[in-house]
């Protein structure tokens, strides 16, 4: 078959990379070549990167172009699944559409007051897509996010287009502070929106940093991006950081992403932290930050914590450097 760009799909990245089953996959979904402008890197550089960095997955998400689409073909192996994707930077506000079709794009040209951005994010769905509201608070012109984030399916709190040599930003914290106070009710509603992490890679060293780290059925663009939709993820600033959450009530159990009733008893919350060197667990719930413990200096660490439905209605987690900066932070697991 050939696109409506000309490309065959021989030279499209396959959705499914084989032989890889359930598991915790490693992935970064906000990367830029020499196709973007800007990006310096080019797609055989950042899929020896990834690899490098330790990732499982990747989405090429060039600015409002579908021109890498066919370059990714003859790149993936048999040990990494690229992501078809864009970045669409509208003039008041960008957003990444990932897994749509080969050779699709997105429509940028608009603006929050043009009130259009509903049948974009539909297009975009309709294709089995994922819509990410992309770093909220970026510093610079169009990069803030003026749209409301109904209608997106996720939010990248963590963005590393670094200012300086530090992943970890001001703007990130705000992304996460803003994600984190509209958590409670979007629960309560019913629909809450995941948080992610990305490179927002144009330069060579940021790949990976920081990355989402994503429970999926199989390597493949449909399960990895339910993984995601669901919030059964978590976000590491490398892959020298590991983590596990994990709550247990009565005879249930869940983890990430995952539901709780607790009315088997109250709920222990367990926390599993590596590689963040004399780091700080934080505990939070719809209360805000209810605990905190700190890691040993070699960076390995067993937390717990007891709640319960009637004190939380969810706990997520936030590891940070003795800095402050983050190093690692989960969605919520939600009690009822």
């Amino acid at each position: 078959m050939v696109t409506d760009n000309g490309m065959t799909e021989s030279q499209f990245p396959p959705r499914r990379v084989a032989g890889q089953g359930r598991g915790w996959y490693r992935g970064d979904c906000h990367v830029h070549s020499v196709l973007s402008n800007g990006g310096e890197l080019t797609p055989e550089q950042l899929a020896a990167g990834a690899r490098t960095a330790g990732l499982d997955f990747i989405a090429t998400t060039e600015h409002n172009t579908a021109d890498a689409h066919g370059a990714w073909g003859s790149l993936v192996g048999d040990d990494l699944l690229v992501i078809i994707g864009q970045e669409a930077t509208s003039r008041t506000g960008h957003w990444l559409a990932l897994g749509i079709d080969p050779g699709q794009v997105v429509d940028w040209r608009y603006g929050v007051t043009d009130h259009v951005i509903g049948k974009h994010l539909d297009r975009v769905h309709e294709a089995a897509g994922l819509c990410v509201a992309a770093h909220p608070h970026a510093p610079y012109p169009s990069g803030v996010f003026m749209y409301p984030f109904e209608g997106f399916d996720v939010v990248e709190v963590w963005n590393g287009l670094w200012i300086s040599d530090e992943p970890w930003q001001a703007n990130n914290e705000a992304a996460l502070a803003e994600w984190g106070r509209g958590l409670a009710a979007d629960i309560r509603s019913g629909r809450w929106r995941p948080a992610m992490g990305n490179s927002d890679t144009h330069l060579e060293g940021q790949i990976g940093r920081p990355h989402t780290v994503v429970l999926a059925e199989e390597l493949s663009t449909d399960a990895v991006l339910a993984g995601i939709r669901a919030g059964r993820s978590w976000i590491a600033e490398s892959a020298s950081v590991e983590l596990s959450l994990h709550v247990s009530a009565g005879e249930g159990s869940a983890d990430i992403g995952g539901w709780l009733d607790t009315r088997g008893g109250p709920a222990r919350v367990r926390v599993d932290v590596r590689g963040v060197l004399s780091g700080t667990v934080s505990f939070h719930t719809d209360r805000g930050t209810v605990h905190r413990a700190s890691l040993p200096g070699n960076g390995s660490g067993v937390l717990e914590w007891r709640t319960s439905a009637e004190e939380s209605a969810f706990v997520r987690i936030e590891v940070r450097h003795p800095n402050g900066h983050m190093a690692a932070l989960t969605n919520p697991i939600i009690l009822s």
